[in-house]
């Protein structure tokens, strides 16, 4: 706890330097969305911004700008067809791999980054910083606070003692607080209960949201996708490197024989010794079996050599995406294509902001609007 205040006093000061324009903000003339958050650990970062990239890549020039954790290049890279997780890190790389049509660029320095974006020719109709809430040097239009359902921040302590990055008035910088990886069964006095220790101001909104699942994928030798219900009747292997395999783990346990968790640390790089201990531990597993990851691990996976034959060919992807919870999902879209609309630089967009195809909506009970934009740069 001592360390935990003086760790606290720090970025207090450092956060009050911004808030007095000691440490200059910079606003960008495209609209800018990030998503991070307060903790250390996974909060569901990547799978949020690929639901905002999903959201609006056919309605506008969508570029995703990230720091590329682990990776062994440096400054600004754009992303192509032929970037390794070595040049841009796992998360970019899954991303644009999943959505090849965005832009993908990573950079330590965001600022530098969202400039490089124009200078090169990219001019994007949005940007989404990847895990940028505490990057205070972008001022974004939109930002959001994800937080954990199983780790909800009014509970923690600053680090060391607990998990927070930096103390809890950090939070008031959102614009929208999503509350992640809740149970789908979720109950309204939990809703309700959330909502108040919270407390939020009234210009945030709050969002809840649960992890859900598509088809298993293989990993290699280009099989046919298999439904979830594949592990029933199945030893499973859970293979990861992430940060909180717990939520995966609990999901899988019900719906399989048994399931035998193999973790690695987060951003993991996979070494000889590792693919022995794969091998070695799948082999030793008995009757039906498969071997289930993720899909940022599936990045790190598939150019490794040594995987068994019978690894290889019994290994699966299983992608994760978000539901939102308490039928908000209108609202959010409405309220992101709102402000892509109202701010972009594209001339084409900005018409649409003296249309009859969008009507204004924040409230939850209104119809999804009809948006006819595309970008015709």
């Amino acid at each position: 706890m001592p360390l935990s205040w003086l760790y606290g006093l720090a970025v207090n000061v450092r956060n009050s330097l911004f808030d007095m324009g000691l440490l200059k903000a910079r606003s960008f003339s495209v609209p800018v969305i990030s998503v991070g958050n307060i903790t250390v650990g996974g909060s569901g970062k990547t799978p949020h911004v690929e639901y905002l990239a999903s959201l609006l890549k056919d309605l506008c020039k969508v570029a995703v700008l990230s720091r590329g954790y682990k990776r062994k290049t440096k400054g600004f890279i754009l992303a192509d067809n032929n970037s390794t997780i070595w040049d841009i890190g796992d998360e970019p790389y899954q991303m644009k791999k999943k959505f090849p049509m965005i832009e993908v660029a990573v950079d330590k320095n965001r600022c530098h980054g969202i400039d490089q974006l124009d200078e090169i020719g990219i001019k994007p109709d949005v940007v989404l910083l990847d895990d940028a809430f505490q990057h205070r040097y972008v001022k974004p239009g939109i930002n959001i606070l994800l937080v954990d359902y199983h780790r909800i921040i009014v509970y923690d302590e600053l680090l060391p003692a607990g998990r927070l990055r930096e103390p809890l008035n950090g939070k008031d910088r959102a614009d929208i607080v999503i509350v992640t990886k809740c149970p789908k069964t979720l109950k309204p006095m939990e809703y309700r209960v959330i909502t108040k220790v919270m407390s939020l101001y009234p210009y945030q909104q709050l969002f809840f949201t649960a992890i859900d699942y598509g088809e298993l994928l293989p990993l290699f030798n280009g099989g046919e996708p298999k439904p979830l219900d594949f592990v029933k009747d199945r030893q499973v292997l859970l293979l990861s490197g992430i940060a909180s395999p717990e939520q995966m783990s609990h999901d899988l346990s019900p719906i399989c024989d048994q399931l035998q968790p193999l973790t690695f640390s987060d951003h993991h790089h996979f070494n000889k010794k590792d693919i022995e201990l794969i091998n070695t531990t799948f082999a030793k597993m008995k009757g039906q079996k498969c071997i289930i990851t993720t899909e940022k691990d599936a990045t790190r996976l598939e150019h490794i050599e040594g995987l068994s034959d019978e690894v290889r060919d019994n290994i699966y992807v299983l992608p994760i995406k978000v539901e939102f919870l308490q039928e908000q999902k209108d609202k959010f879209n409405n309220y992101i294509i709102n402000y892509v609309r109202k701010n972009s630089r594209n001339s084409i967009l900005a018409k649409e902001k003296d249309g009859h195809t969008s009507q204004d909506s924040n409230s939850t009970g209104d119809r999804p609007r009809t948006i006819s934009f595309r970008n015709n740069r």
